[in-house]
């Protein structure tokens, strides 16, 4: 099965932007097919699976750099930052545990939670048996991020939302990313 194909059936795509999707199809042709489509939250899902994780927390963490964000929503985001420049195990783990913190509840959180779940363990530091997340939460979370992003001008979501997919066009090959 085709990475696209396998993507869309991980990040549950709709129905209709299934139906535009054809296994021949690269990582970018699929993803504008669906912007061009109208189905701006299923590119946005397809998109961040498809994106190696680091270059899906990076395009998210170059998104969040352009808006008016609060103080904890600039935290979550340097955290992920952080990971970005230097992937590393603490860097993970200070941006999960940032995330949790937060209860999930800001855009910070949620760019922080793309980077906390990229890989490591989500058990508490002191658990010794690891619990490994799932292959496709970083996109899941990078999604959610993006839509509030989008959201912190409501008048402009959709332009907005829609918007944030061109900036990491160029970060898909032509043959797709595997999003490992």
């Amino acid at each position: 099965m085709s990475s696209v194909m396998q993507a869309s059936i991980q990040m549950e795509l709709s129905e209709p932007a299934s139906a535009l999707l054809r296994p021949e199809m690269t990582a970018q042709a699929a993803v504008q097919a669906l912007a061009d489509a109208g189905q701006v939250q299923d590119a946005l899902k397809l998109l961040a699976r498809l994106l190696p994780k680091r270059y899906a927390v990076a395009w998210l963490c170059q998104c969040a750099r352009d808006q008016a964000l609060d103080p904890e929503d600039r935290a979550g985001a340097s955290l992920a930052e952080k990971w970005v420049r230097e992937p590393n195990e603490s860097n993970r783990r200070a941006a999960f545990e940032f995330a949790t913190a937060g209860g999930y509840k800001s855009a910070g959180a949620w760019v922080a939670a793309a980077a906390g779940w990229s890989g490591g363990s989500l058990a508490p530091a002191s658990q010794e048996t690891p619990v490994p997340p799932a292959d496709h939460l970083t996109a899941c979370a990078v999604v959610a991020a993006i839509n509030m992003l989008a959201a912190l001008d409501v008048d402009t979501f959709a332009t907005r939302r829609a918007a944030f997919i061109k900036p990491a066009m160029n970060l898909l090959n032509g043959e797709g990313a595997t999003g490992a």
